[in-house]
């Protein structure tokens, strides 16, 4: 039991990754306001909202395996509090940071409508943050798996994934944006 707790651990990180990666590129795709007649923008917010939470499924697993692994003895508390892991205190108190904001999102954004939007954004901008920390995450605490040719490689294509998608976004402007923020839309401006 204990070496199939250790690959579902695994994998359910790597999957884990792959979602969060999705979520963020959706992220960036829909604040940018990309839309296309097979995939308009509420299609595209829909499914960064349901990634989102099923990349919760998957985290809960990847969680829940290593604890009840015997293997590394990480407990409980280690998953939520940083530091209080003896097995890779640094790498695992990561996870944990990542955990908790990403907890924090999650809830922020299921009470959207109800708290100011400010503080909804603002959290929400911690995913800029989660995101590279669930990869560090990934690599320091998964040793033997960072060095396979595979998931170095999976690891790459998801910073370019991420990368590219904020690239676009930062480089964009959508009109609606622009005459939200009072400027000229038009000829010569």
């Amino acid at each position: 039991m204990g070496q199939a707790l250790w690959y579902t651990s695994r994998a359910t990180g790597l999957v884990s990754l792959l979602l969060f990666t999705s979520v963020m590129v959706l992220g960036a795709l829909n604040t940018g306001r990309l839309a296309t007649a097979r995939w308009p923008r509420f299609a595209i917010s829909d499914l960064h909202r349901n990634l989102s939470l099923v990349s919760l499924v998957f985290i809960a697993v990847h969680v829940s395996t290593a604890i009840i692994d015997p293997y590394a003895g990480i407990g409980w508390i280690s998953a939520i509090v940083p530091f209080t892991s003896s097995y890779r205190p640094l790498w695992l108190s990561l996870g944990a940071i990542g955990a908790d904001l990403l907890i924090a999102i999650v809830i922020t954004s299921l009470v959207r409508g109800r708290i100011p939007l400010k503080l909804w954004r603002g959290l929400h901008w911690c995913a800029y943050l989660c995101w590279p920390i669930a990869i560090a995450h990934g690599l320091g605490s998964a040793l033997y798996d960072a060095r396979l040719s595979w998931v170095i490689l999976f690891n790459i294509g998801c910073v370019v994934a991420v990368l590219a998608a904020v690239g676009w976004r930062l480089t964009t402007t959508h009109a609606d944006t622009k005459a939200r923020r009072g400027e000229m839309v038009g000829a010569g401006r």
